[in-house]
């Protein structure tokens, strides 16, 4: 899948490439599952903070297996299950890596699960660890909790020993926020909030 002309998804078109070989300190897997993020339709649009030469493939972050590798290449095998955040490039059959790009997929865990964990949760840990500084015991108020983000903040606020409440503009996103774990959770409007209205937000979340 490549992207050859800003724009949105509609502009990918689906082309045949030679596969990549491993060249000295590289590896090559197979690609089986690829997430799509937020930062992906921003790459294809040059709305991001870095701009791949066009022709590129989008996708930032892939699950696969281990298919050859290069010279100089130790601690890992030919049938290795692995994770990767090459950045952009994933929405391909087969990509050439570093091995530093790489982590352990365990076993048990899907390709689709693998795919889709890196940039999502490390972001979560980033923002509610480096940033936010929480600890145990803490309430942790995450907003618009029924999206990626939002739902790896409420897993991960619970396991760092927050109570968390969960903020969501609809009762289907508050289910899924209680199945994530959310202690509770508050419905806001979806319009703009005046004085009264943030007021009011806040009172619920005492």
């Amino acid at each position: 899948m490549l992207s050859k002309a800003v724009g949105g998804p509609d502009t990918l078109s689906l082309d045949d490439l030679p596969d990549p070989v491993a060249g000295k300190g590289q590896v090559v897997v197979a690609v089986k599952a690829c997430a799509i993020n937020y930062p992906d339709v921003l790459i294809i649009e040059d709305k991001y903070q870095f701009k791949p030469q066009r022709p590129f493939a989008p996708g930032g972050e892939i699950a696969g297996v281990i298919e050859s590798l290069g010279e100089g290449v130790e601690g890992w095998a030919v049938g290795d299950r692995v994770i990767a955040v090459p950045g952009s490039g994933g929405l391909v059959e087969k990509i050439a890596l570093s091995p530093a790009q790489l982590f352990r997929l365990p076993e048990g865990r899907s390709f689709a699960e693998g795919a889709a964990l890196l940039l999502t949760y490390a972001t979560t840990i980033h923002a509610l660890l480096d940033r936010g500084k929480l600890t145990q015991g803490q309430t942790l108020l995450v907003l618009g909790a029924a999206g990626g983000v939002g739902l790896a903040a409420i897993e991960l606020g619970k396991a760092f020993g927050a109570r968390v409440v969960a903020a969501v503009s609809s009762e289907d996103k508050a289910e899924a926020a209680k199945a994530a774990g959310a202690d509770e959770t508050l419905i806001y409007g979806r319009g703009p909030f005046d004085k009264d209205a943030s007021k009011a937000l806040a009172e619920q979340f005492k």
